[in-house]
Formats: structure tokens, sequence, C-alpha cells
């Protein structure tokens, strides 16, 4: 029985649905491990993670068996084992599993218990759960893989440990949401090192995948509950963990605590990470967006450059006669701070065509809210030209306060492939933008110093579609407005338990009411990286039709 052990912590990214790639790219950082005895890569790390319906497709299943095997044939060599997360079917259902691959072949295989089904997690409709699993043997030591969920509850590792285990290592897709860090290392891991006595080494993957993005910050927690490890945050990143047993069983040396990203670094790098993945893995050469002189358009430019760098973000001012003097050089002086393209179509034409066009069918009608969506939809309209033509993919740059209350054009502003504000609130836009006009992420491709002007954060924010329009004209000042939306939507309170909190009761049934109306407007929108507990995407799923109201 070894009283050494070498356990390499592989945080690695992943592409959904390349078996191959993401073998391939499991060996090289297999030969990067050389000298430990075992590398663990994140949980279904072969065929990626979130798989969604892809494991109801046979063939996937089966190919990812070949790879599978192919990999365990790899450690023949002599070199380091081998945890691998993939999929197997067995007696007509899919199980999630991680396999160890030592000399050749697959050694033993250890099937996922707990099994998500809340929030951005559905894995109930795909898998089956597992028996409680049994430790490992492996050079001697009995190890316990309690993967992703597993670790959440109590049962699977007080399992683990009656069973014999020495260590608990877990494999996991943990998804970013802000705060995560904080209750994955001390409201869960810590929980389960006290319950069982024994050290963990926690192994999150990095990237993006649709909506969701993962940060990484995997760590190691000794049997005293101490942070032996930690792993940076957005960044892949390999560790050589080394353990050895004492007379109080296994303890890890300890190594490197990368410094986590504090609020809003952590929501930006979010947002630039799932962005950049979003454009490279859907192959494409940048995106272009309507730059308008306001905060959320600066903002969206300025993730935008620093996912992707500055020569692959097209900016295009799109004026009329309602645009004033400052948002024109606003949108002009962001551009140039950024470094990126910036061309300019006027939409009066157009506006005058449609106008011309409609007098038959609107006769008798005063212009009212259909003029002011008929020049966000031209506006659409000529994002999306540009898009056809040159390839580019539409990012939209509505924030999760318009989209709660449904200040937003269907067919206009919402047009497009993805946005990155899509889960912030308006006031978050706020602190984002005085941030990253003060600091460079560490992601950032773009440049230092300011990234739009100061005007740009001070000045009250606007659609400009009619003179003077100013977004406190139809809704509440947003200090007011996210407060109540955040407890709508994160919270699920009733009007009546956001009125004990001092908001006053017409206000607060109101933006309900407009909440819920706009359900099927959210339905059509594009996708955006997911930040808080309840994005308009995987993790809240209301009817469209519905009369409910807590009033």
């Amino acid at each position: 029985m070894t009283e050494r052990l070498t356990i390499a912590l592989a945080q690695i990214t992943q592409s959904v649905g390349d078996l191959r790639g993401n073998a391939d790219t499991m060996l090289l950082w297999r030969e990067k491990a050389r000298g430990a005895d075992l590398i663990v890569y994140p949980e279904l790390q072969l065929i990626g993670y979130p798989p969604e319906d892809l494991v109801l497709k046979p063939a996937l299943i089966e190919r990812a068996g070949e790879e599978l095997l192919r990999l365990a044939k790899a450690t023949a060599d002599g070199g380091p084992a081998m945890l691998v997360g993939t999929v197997v079917a067995a007696q007509g259902v899919l199980f999630n599993v991680v396999a160890l691959l030592d000399g050749g072949e697959v050694t033993a295989i250890r099937q996922k218990r707990e099994l998500p089904n809340y929030g951005t997690f559905d894995e109930k409709r795909l898998f089956a759960p597992g028996p409680l699993p049994e430790p490992v043997a492996f050079r001697g030591v009995k190890l316990g893989f309690p993967i992703c969920e597993d670790v959440w509850f109590p049962f699977v590792c007080a399992h683990l440990r009656e069973q014999g285990a020495e260590i608990l290592i877990t494999p996991n897709g943990s998804p970013y949401e802000i705060d995560k860090d904080e209750r994955r290392v001390n409201a869960i891991c810590a929980a389960r090192v006290r319950e069982t006595g024994l050290p963990i080494a926690y192994l999150n993957r990095v990237g993006g995948q649709d909506e969701l993005v993962f940060d990484g910050a995997s760590f190691v927690l000794g049997a005293d509950g101490s942070l032996l490890h930690q792993l940076p945050d957005w960044d892949e990143a390999l560790v050589m963990t080394h353990w050895s047993k004492g007379p109080d069983g296994w303890t890890c040396a300890s190594g490197a605590l990368a410094e986590l990203d504090p609020y809003p670094a952590d929501i930006y790098n979010a947002m630039v990470l799932g962005l950049r993945d979003y454009v490279n893995r859907n192959r494409f050469p940048g995106v272009v967006l309507g730059l308008s002189g306001g905060i959320d358009s600066a903002l969206s430019a300025a993730v935008a450059v620093d996912a992707l760098g500055a020569d692959r973000v097209w900016c295009v001012m799109m004026p009329s006669r309602f645009t004033s003097q400052e948002s024109l050089e606003d949108a002009a002086a962001c551009a140039a701070m950024l470094g990126c393209r910036l061309d300019s179509i006027p939409i009066g034409p157009a506006v005058e065509a449609f106008g011309t066009m409609l007098v038959p069918a609107f006769a008798d009608r005063q212009p009212d809210l259909t003029e002011e969506n008929i020049q966000s939809r031209i506006r659409g309209v000529t994002l999306m030209a540009l898009s056809n033509k040159f390839g580019h993919m539409l990012l939209t740059t509505g924030n999760k306060s318009e989209m709660s209350v449904g200040y937003a054009t269907i067919y206009g502003d919402m047009a497009g492939g993805y946005s990155v504000l899509k889960d912030a609130y308006k006031t978050t836009v706020f602190d984002l933008s005085r941030w990253r006009n003060e600091n460079r992420p560490s992601l950032g491709l773009g440049p230092e110093g300011l990234v739009m002007p100061e005007r740009i954060i001070t000045k009250p924010p606007s659609a400009e579609l009619r003179e003077d329009q100013k977004d406190e004209d139809s809704l509440p000042p947003y200090e007011v407005l996210d407060p109540i939306l955040y407890g709508l939507v994160e919270e699920e309170l009733s009007v009546a338990q956001l009125v004990s909190r001092g908001f006053d009761e017409q206000t607060v049934a109101r933006i309900e009411r407009l909440l819920y109306v706009a359900e099927y407007k959210r339905r059509q929108a594009p996708p955006g990286v997911k930040l808080g507990t309840r994005n308009f995407g995987r993790d809240r799923r209301y009817p469209i039709t519905n009369a409910f109201r807590t009033t």
C-alpha cells in the first residue's frame, strides 16, 4: 500500500459534442501531468456539459464508448491514470459517470447518484440515478468520487466514508453565479469535510457554453477544513497535488492560493468569456452591434472588444431625427477609445418610406408607440442586413431590467444572436461601466484606461425614439425598479412582501403585471450570459398565457 500519491487536477475547457477533440485535449494535458499517479478531468469532459438532448442520440453514446477505450489504451504506457467523465448506457437507460482508466484498461466506473433538476439543470430528464457509489481502490488507496451534485448533499460522501474512502475527489461542471465561490467552498465542501473528516479535491471546468459560463476556481480542502490549493478563476490550469499518509490519514501538501475576482470583476470576466467562446466556437468572424451613445451599447461594445479584440468588433451608429448631438459625439468617442470600427447609417430615409407606406392604413390615427417601434425595427433590419452580408454575429445590447418589463422592441433592438447584458440589471450595468473605466479585466483584449466617455455613464438613459424621451418617463428610477425586479424574479416574492419592504404598492403591482405580460417577448430573445440565480432562459420557465397575480 502506497503512502504517497500525486494527483493532477486539470481545470480545462470543453467543446460539447466534439468527442475526438475533447479526448485529444485530455491526452495533451496528461502529457503535461507526467509524474502524477492520476489526472482528474471535470464532469462529462469527454462529451461536454451540459449535453442536453445530444445524449439521446445512440451514435453519440457509441462514439463516446469508442473514445473512452482509446483513452484507456493510452494509459498502457505507464504514465498517469485518468479519471474521465462520460456517459454510459446500461439496461436501457443512461448514466452520468466517471471512469478510471489505468494500465490500458477501464478499471472502474462510478455513477452519479444525485441528479440536479432545478435552475439550469434537467439531468433527471436525461439520466438515471446510480446507486450509492463504492470507493475505488487505486494504488492501494480507497478513493471516493462524488460527482458534482453528489457533494451538495451529505448522503454520497457519508456512504463513501462508511465504506472506507480515504480521499474524496469530486469532478464538477458547476456554472458561474454571483457569490458561488463562497457557497462551493464554505457552505458545501467544508460541510462535507466536517461530516466525514476526509480531505476533498474539488475540480471545476472553465469556458462558455451557450448561456452558461464555467469559472473554474477549483480547490483542495484538508481534513481540518483548511484551504490548501486554490486554482484561478476563468483560466485553464493544471495543479499537481502531493498527498501523503500519516497516522491521522491522508494530507495534501499546501500550494498556491490564487486570488479570485471580487464583484464586479467576476461578472465582467464572465461576460467576456461567455461571448468569446460563443462567437469562436460558432465560427463567427466577429460581431456587429448598434452603438447609440447610451450606456448599454457602450458596455456591450467594451465587453466585445475585451472578448474578441477591436478588429473583430463592428459598431454602427443609426441616427434618426431624435438622436441628440451628445449621443453622436459619445458614440464616436466610445468607438475611438475602444479602437473599433464605427460606421454611420442614418435611418431617416427608411422611416420616411415606412411613414408613406403606412399612411392609408394609419389614417386618422395619431403617432404613438407604433412609430417608435418602427424606428427600432428599422435599426434591427439594418444590423441584420450587415450580419447576413458579412457574417458577423449581431450582438444585442438590452439589459435585464428592460427585458423584465418589456421595455424592448421585439424584432427591433431584441433582434440578434447573443446578449452579454441579458442577465445584468441596469444598476449592474452602471457598476460594470464604472469599473471597466478604471480597470482592465484579466481576460481583456481591449485597451487600458477609459473605454467610454464619463458622460455616457452620468446622463439620464434614453431610447431617443421621440423628443426629449427619458427611460423614467415610462419606468420608475432604476434604483427603485431593480430591487423590485430582484424580489419578483430572483426571490419570487409577492406584491405584499415587497410592500412590506417599503415599496409603493401601486408601483410594485404595475411592475409585476409588466413582468408577466412581457414573457412572450423573452421567449423570442437571444441567449445571453447567465450571471445570477434566475436568468431569463434555462432558470426561469414561466407560461406565456398566465392570469395569476399576487394582488
